[in-house]
């Protein structure tokens, strides 16, 4: 560090706003490549910053040397960015978790109402998008012809859609 940037650094840390900005502006393009390494996004990597530049701006006053300001600074950057990684991690835990719970509710009511229907028609169901058998599969099974399976198929979604219009299924 030069003493230049040492006499910055120890004008910044005593509370010298100009003197802040100005080593801020100094590290910018390097706090951004370390930002950019870890989050591996050009916006994830300018939140970093903004959140470190909050983070520096907030505690400044707690860096002992002035010297190592720089490093104290990427010390800054690397925190945020780990900080940032775990939140988007718990994020997408909670979302994904938000979501089998929204689908297995949605299987649920489903469920509930695929059991109003005849045995032969639930079975039907059940065959073909339960066990995701094709139609002459079932028409084996059943020892039925194709052609008898395909109506059967009509008319049962044509059953459940009714079922589910009349219960308010979303």
């Amino acid at each position: 560090m030069e003493m230049n940037e040492s006499e910055l650094a120890k004008h910044a840390i005593n509370g010298n706003e100009a003197a802040q900005l100005q080593l801020l502006s100094l590290y910018k393009e390097s706090m951004y490549r370390v930002a950019y390494s870890y989050m591996r996004n050009e916006h994830d990597a300018n939140d970093a910053l903004q959140e470190m530049t909050y983070q520096c701006l907030k505690n400044i006053h707690k860096v002992q040397t002035p010297q190592y300001f720089k490093t104290w600074l990427v010390r800054v950057v690397i925190n945020t960015c780990l900080m940032m990684k775990r939140q988007q991690k718990q994020t997408f835990i909670t979302n994904n978790v938000l979501e089998q719970s929204q689908y297995m509710t949605e299987l649920f009511e489903l469920n509930d109402v695929i059991s109003q229907l005849p045995i032969e028609q639930q079975e039907l169901i059940h065959l073909k998008y339960f066990r995701d058998l094709k139609n002459s599969e079932i028409a084996t099974l059943q020892n039925i012809p194709e052609g008898t399976v395909k109506s059967r198929l009509h008319k049962t979604l044509k059953k459940l859609r009714q079922l589910l219009g009349e219960g308010g299924f979303s």
